[in-house]
């Protein structure tokens, strides 16, 4: 009895100095196995120290603060270089500012490229030989048509100086058109004597219509005026020297029956010849009857230098209330008038030669 408790006691010691553990799982080992492969793989001598990375990294800031404050250096003197140039600048500019600020610009000149020369049939093929010698005579071709009958003279339409869609956006209701070719005589004619030409608008008061055998002078005056709102009148500049791409011109006529007709001439410079267009920018009397508003009377006249001479066709659009139109005989004195302006610009081609 004594023995077996003396074994239990001796047992009881034994579990108490030598506690009993459990198998370790096998997860246990393989990750103990892989700690001791991974220190013979890689060994602490090998392993990169954070003091000399972070050392690295400090003298690649350094040489990264080297190339930008360089780069900051090369900018400022750039700058610098930039500053001085354009004060230099503004010192010249500014040296004299009303000179620079205050100017008169030069007129727009146009010079005139040098082009094939085109014959009378280019531009309007298919006239009869009547027709053809009617428009080389001293009168010309001229009808008169309202805006429901056809024209009579037809430009070949590929060569663009077709003048009746322009006077048809005017909406008028009758229509005069005039073709005529002065032929050369000394010289031949190039645009610039063509505008020089034109540009006598004081003597178109000097000419007359045949009326039973007398001189009508429809006219009694003709002047420049400054602008449409300054009616001062001044006189025809000295013949020009270039040709403007543009001008317009304000001018007055005092007509006997009609009084004073005030009218627009807006003038250019095409490939080939010279266009003007001539419209009243107030309203048309006869004597103290209103009789066309304004803007509603155009005139465009188209001149270009031939082979056989100087070709000018016109075409004018007007508009008349039907009222008016069947008690004033108002077509006749404007078919007149287109008579008139047409023998002016002939005369002025034949002065410019003499000249």
């Amino acid at each position: 009895m004594t023995n077996k408790i003396t074994s239990f006691l001796f047992l009881f010691i034994f579990i108490l100095v030598f506690p009993i553990y459990t198998e370790s799982p096998p997860e246990e080992e393989d990750t103990l196995e892989w700690v001791l492969l991974f220190e013979e793989l890689l060994s602490m001598d090998e392993l990169p120290k954070i003091g000399d990375t972070f050392l690295d990294e400090l003298d690649e800031d350094e040489e990264n603060n080297d190339i930008l404050s360089m780069e900051d250096s090369y900018r400022e003197e750039k700058e610098e270089d930039y500053s001085e140039e354009n004060a230099l600048a503004e010192e010249l500019f500014m040296e004299d500012e009303e000179d620079y600020f205050f100017f008169e610009g030069p007129n727009l000149i146009f010079e005139v490229p040098v082009f094939e020369t085109r014959s009378f049939d280019e531009l309007f093929p298919g006239f009869t030989v009547y027709q053809r010698r009617m428009a080389f005579s001293n009168n010309g071709m001229r009808y008169f048509f309202t805006k429901n009958s056809p024209s009579r003279i037809t430009p070949n339409p590929d060569l663009e100086i077709n003048l009746f869609s322009s006077i048809m956006e005017k909406n008028p209701s009758h229509l005069i058109e005039a073709l005529v070719v002065v032929p050369y005589n000394e010289k031949e004619f190039d645009l610039l004597d063509i505008f020089n030409a034109l540009g006598r608008i004081g003597n178109i008061k000097d000419y007359y219509i045949p009326i039973n055998n007398h001189e009508y002078y429809p006219f009694t005056e003709s002047t420049r005026l400054v602008s449409n709102r300054n009616r001062r009148a001044i006189p025809d500049p000295l013949p020009a020297d270039n040709l403007p791409f543009s001008e317009t011109i304000y001018a007055r006529l005092n007509e006997v029956n009609m009084g004073n007709l005030f009218l627009r001439i807006d003038t250019s410079v095409s490939m080939y010849g010279l266009t003007y267009r001539i419209t009243n920018f107030t309203d048309i009397l006869y004597y103290i009857v209103p009789v066309m508003k304004a803007e509603r009377y155009l005139t465009i006249i188209y001149l270009e230098p031939i082979k056989e001479g100087v070709l000018i066709y016109s075409l004018t659009g007007f508009y008349l209330p039907n009222f008016i139109a069947e008690r004033v005989n108002i077509t006749s004195s404007v078919n007149r008038r287109v008579q008139i302006f047409t023998n002016w610009i002939v005369d002025g081609l034949k002065n410019q030669v003499s000249n």
